[in-house]
């Protein structure tokens, strides 16, 4: 067997676990779509069983674990910000302290004693790699590419919070990084809290926002909060922010700057959060364009890599798209710290001699991101059969025809097919899909199947040889990363005129395009492109659904509710099939029919078990 190497990632946020085989991936997932607890931070026990099993291996044939970054020079960080930001972090520092002398120092400690805990074979040597070392090698050793830039922008691992690198062949160098506290992630974040959404999990929501507003705090942002050079480079003024002290994210000088208190979660948007949200994510994307510049020009390539939590802003990838700095983008799938663990076991697996096969083939090396567990229609037939499900069993061109058919129709079929994704994006194995042209289709599913905010957009997958006919995309986009607009034959002439005097939230109500439902008011839209060589289930559907309607688009939101994680298991499926409003379930090779199901009971309302997002 070749050399397998298992990454780890754990205790912040997104816990997840990745084997890779003489440097290829072979399966990865995050713990929480086993635990059912959405961003689990746990140790990824399910995770790693899940993988060891669909490798066929145990402990015994892995020569190494890889944990996403190094506990020692992160306590170092946490003890320096705590004394630097004395006495006014006396009290976070109180409840954060006994953990880290407990064990968060030994964490590698920590997770050898986990492993051992699992019972699957002896540990091997568990070995820490640097949180940016592990997102640069996510970004670059899968990649299509036998050279590149990358460049990584998250929050804060350790210290460093925007890494440049340069990969050639099986080699990673660091050019230069930004250190804590001056992050574009926490200032995104910051924004994201104090627009009332939650830190590490509504950073999408912001995105989503900024469309509905105006930039006009954009100058503000400039002048007062962060200072941006020519190259990129930035500093942060850290009286307007309280993370420092360990608490929240926003203190009083960011309350006077933009006229009063943070939002409360859940109480009404407002026209001040709108325009928050358009000018942080104006600025993000000023900050962003400059480092790809500074990018290119460093290291003279003309492919780029990204990952880090700021590469999941797909509005930002968009716009270095649309720049031309770089002839092609590829961003890593699982870009925030779940992926860290692949990018761990990539950093030590090329460190121990792993090539990269792939690259002769000018496809990247994550089969699509479908590295998560998949359930065989036996597996399937077996659950049905047992819980008396009804259901109908059809061959896979006949499942893909009568899919589209109801698709047409306007209803909202749960499609879960083969293995899941790896990372955030549903991309065509654990979906919920409707059909893109419904201009009732956005708010249908955002308020009966997501029981989320009605302003949040919803994605179009659409047929890789169809997508310049629909969207002004020059290059592909598998894993739904990248904004563009729609293209100029699909837009509707009139539009502007009908949204003259419209602000708010009911610029929602205005059709722009043909394919109304996945067109975000500023006619731009999340493109997911699909090849079969992917996924070819996904493309079989989508080819029959224009076959039978002319258009090669469909709308797909991630097979969950809000605040559930995505599914798993069939079982998660059928839950969430019969909680929602979805009108049919494709389970497999099986097609089942909401009329047909018997009513659904539950002891207790499902709402209040899981927590908001």
């Amino acid at each position: 067997m070749p050399d397998l190497v298992l990454g780890l990632s754990a205790y912040y946020h997104d816990s997840a676990a990745a084997l890779v085989s003489g440097g290829v991936p072979l399966a990865a997932a995050q713990e929480e779509r086993f635990s059912r607890r959405r961003h689990d931070p746990a140790f990824p026990a399910q995770a790693v069983a899940y993988c060891l099993r669909e490798a066929g291996a145990t402990l015994d044939d892995v020569s190494a674990i890889a944990y996403y970054e190094d506990p020692a020079l992160k306590y170092r960080r946490v003890l320096s910000t705590f004394a630097a930001s004395a006495p006014r972090s006396y009290g976070a520092f109180s409840r954060t302290l006994p953990a880290w002398l407990d064990w968060k120092r030994d964490t590698l400690g920590e997770v050898r004693r986990e492993l051992e805990g699992l019972g699957l074979g002896r540990v091997p040597e568990v070995l820490a790699r640097r949180h940016h070392e592990s997102h640069a090698a996510s970004a670059f050793f899968p990649s299509p590419y036998e050279s590149a830039a990358v460049l990584c922008v998250d929050g804060v691992g350790e210290w460093a919070t925007t890494t440049l690198w340069h990969g050639r062949g099986g080699s990673l160098d660091a050019l230069a990084e930004i250190r804590f506290p001056h992050s574009l992630g926490l200032l995104y974040s910051a924004f994201t809290y104090f627009c009332g959404f939650k830190v590490d999990s509504g950073e999408y929501k912001l995105m989503g926002l900024a469309p509905y507003g105006k930039p006009r705090y954009a100058e503000l942002i400039r002048e007062r909060l962060i200072d941006v050079k020519p190259d990129g480079s930035f500093r942060l003024d850290m009286r307007y922010f309280a993370y420092l002290r360990g608490e929240v994210m926003t203190g009083k000088g960011f309350e006077q700057l933009f006229g009063g208190p943070r939002r409360m979660p859940e109480s009404p948007l407002t026209e001040r959060e709108f325009d928050l949200a358009a000018s942080v994510q104006q600025v993000t994307e000023e900050v962003v364009l400059k480092l790809a510049r500074t990018a290119r020009e460093r290291t003279g390539e003309s492919r780029l890599c990204l990952a880090g939590g700021v590469a999941l802003n797909c509005v930002a990838n968009g716009k270095i798209i649309q720049d031309g700095v770089f002839d092609e983008v590829w961003i890593q799938p699982a870009a925030g710290d779940a992926g860290g663990a692949l990018g761990a076991a990539l950093a030590v697996a090329h460190e121990r001699g792993a090539d990269r096969p792939h690259l002769g083939t000018g496809r990247d090396a994550m089969s699509g991101s479908l590295l998560g567990p998949a359930y065989g229609d036996d597996e399937i037939a077996a659950y049905l059969e047992r819980e008396r499900i009804p259901h109908e069993r059809l061959t896979p061109e006949a499942l893909a025809g009568r899919v589209a058919e109801v698709l047409a129709e306007e209803k909202i079929v749960g499609w879960f097919q083969g293995r899941m994704e790896f990372g955030p994006r549903a991309l065509g194995a654990r979906s919920i899909i409707g059909d893109a042209r419904s201009p009732r289709m956005q708010s249908e599913m955002n308020l009966k199947i997501k029981f989320r905010e009605s302003f949040r957009p919803f994605a179009p997958s659409v047929l890789e040889s169809d997508t310049k006919d629909y969207f002004d995309l020059p290059q592909e986009s598998p894993y739904m990363l990248v904004v563009a607009p729609v293209a100029q034959a699909r837009l509707i002439p009139d539009a502007d005129a009908a949204a003259a005097g419209v602000s708010g939230l009911d610029l929602l109500k205005v059709p722009r395009s043909t394919i109304p439902a996945v067109t975000h008011v500023d006619r731009s839209a999340r493109v997911q492109t699909v090849a079969a060589h992917n996924n070819a289930p996904y493309h079989r559907l989508l080819t029959a659904f224009k076959e039978a309607t002319g258009c090669p688009v469909l709308v797909n939101t991630s097979f969950n509710v809000r605040g559930e994680p995505i599914v798993n298991t069939p079982a998660d499926a059928y839950t969430c099939f019969m909680r929602t409003n979805i009108d049919y379930l494709a389970l497999g090779s099986f097609l089942l029919s909401k009329a047909d199901q018997p009513q659904w009971r539950e002891d207790v309302d499902w709402r209040e078990a899981i927590p908001l997002d």
